[in-house]
C-alpha cells in the first residue's frame, strides 16, 4: 500500500488512525497549496481531486477518510477504533456521522468561504456570504456534542475511536484558521486535551 499524503486535517485523520493502530505505509507527500492534487495524475487516482488517497496492493486507489480507517483497521485485524462488535462498529459510525455532518462540514467550509476563499475560490463552488452562519452552526454543534459527552471520557463512552480522532484532527485545524475552540465547553474542553497528549496527535 502507499497513502498519498498532505497538509490539512483530512489526511491528519488518517495518519493518527495508523499511528492509533501501529501500522506503517509508505507515503508520498502532495502540494496541496501549489494545487497538485488538481493535476492529471492525482486524478487518475482520486477523480475528486481530495487529500489523502491510499493506493491498494492490487494497484487499485481508496478515497474518502472514513474508507480508508475502516479498510486499514480490517486488514489490520479489527480494534475498538471502529469497534469489535457489530453494536461498537455501528456506534463508531453513527457518532462519525453526526460529527462530519454537522461539525466538520460546516467548520472547513466557513473556513473556505472566507479565510480560505483565495485558495478555494477557484476550486470549488464558494458562497462567502455563508461563512459566519456556518461557523455559528459549527460552534452551536460543538456545544450540543459538550451536552452529549456527559461524564464520557470518549465520545463513544470508553472506547477511543474514529469519531474522537475525527473530530480533534477538525477542531485542531479550526484553532489554526480563526475558529478556536470555546473553552466555556468544560467537557469538550478537557476531551480535547485527553486527546492531545496522546502520541498521535502529533501524527
Amino acid at each position: 500500500m502507499k497513502l498519498y499524503d498532505s497538509v490539512g486535517p483530512n489526511p491528519k485523520v488518517v495518519r493518527m488512525f495508523l499511528a492509533e493502530r501501529g501500522v506503517e505505509i509508505p507515503s508520498q507527500t502532495l502540494d496541496l497549496m501549489g494545487g497538485e492534487n488538481r493535476q492529471d495524475a492525482h486524478l487518475a487516482r482520486n477523480p475528486s481531486g481530495q487529500s489523502p488517497t491510499l493506493e491498494l496492493d492490487d494497484g487499485s486507489f481508496l478515497a474518502e477518510i472514513t474508507a480508508i480507517c475502516e479498510y486499514v483497521d480490517e486488514h489490520a485485524g479489527a480494534s475498538d477504533l471502529i469497534g469489535l462488535t457489530p453494536e461498537a462498529r455501528a456506534e463508531t459510525r453513527m457518532w462519525v456521522r453526526r460529527i462530519d455532518l454537522q461539525i466538520l462540514e460546516p467548520l472547513t467550509n466557513g473556513f473556505r468561504f472566507s479565510e480560505g476563499l483565495r485558495l478555494f475560490e477557484n476550486r470549488v463552488h464558494c458562497i462567502p456570504a455563508a461563512a459566519d452562519d456556518l461557523k455559528a452552526t459549527a460552534q452551536e454543534r460543538i456545544t450540543w456534542l459538550d451536552g452529549q459527552l456527559g461524564d464520557s471520557q470518549w465520545v463513544c463512552g470508553d472506547r477511543f475511536t474514529l469519531a474522537d480522532i475525527m473530530l480533534f484532527a477538525f477542531l485542531e485545524f479550526g484553532e489554526s484558521v480563526g475558529q478556536p475552540l470555546n473553552r466555556d465547553n468544560a467537557r469538550i474542553s478537557a476531551w480535547y486535551d485527553r486527546v492531545a497528549e496522546r502520541p498521535s496527535a502529533k501524527a
